[in-house]
């Protein structure tokens, strides 16, 4: 049957060091789907000064089209951890989204438009060492007070 290449939207590409996987190609076709594969590319996800509320700002917008790109979104994340907070932020917001959650999800696509070739991978190795950071915000969450945690999990080779 030769090489696995590709599957369900993920690239895979063997390497003598180990296994890189990335959704170039699924990411381009999202881009395509929701108009904007001429956007500008920008260099982070969100903008560290928004913050979103459930009023949200602006007209209502369609759920049905932004429930469309939150999916997508959340599928791309099988490859990109680096979007998963900022995508799991907009998903909160499906039941009666807002123009101001509407361009949080644009600044997203914009990011991967410039970020297309990122991805994970795999290295061959013997060894691994891992080092947990967790923490919390109690109430901290200004949607509706509830606490907000996190862990940072690093694997060195």
């Amino acid at each position: 049957m030769g090489e696995l290449k590709f599957f369900l939207g993920v690239q895979i590409k063997q390497l003598e060091d180990g296994t890189f996987i990335n959704q170039q190609k699924y990411i381009h076709g999202m881009l395509k789907k929701f108009g904007m594969e001429n956007s500008k590319p920008m260099p982070t996800p969100m903008a560290m000064n928004v913050k979103l509320t459930l009023e949200g700002e602006g007209d209502s917008f369609d759920s049905t089209k932004y429930r469309g790109t939150i999916g997508s979104l959340l599928y791309l994340t099988a490859s990109r951890p680096d979007i998963m907070y900022n995508v799991c932020l907009c998903a909160r917001f499906q039941k009666n989204p807002k123009m101001s959650h509407v361009e949080a999800v644009k600044q997203i696509f914009r990011y991967l438009k410039g970020t297309m070739q990122l991805g994970l991978r795999y290295p061959k190795f013997t060894g691994v060492d891992i080092m947990c950071f967790v923490d919390s915000d109690n109430g901290g969450s200004l949607i509706d007070r509830k606490s907000i945690s996190g862990v940072c999990t690093f694997v060195e080779l």
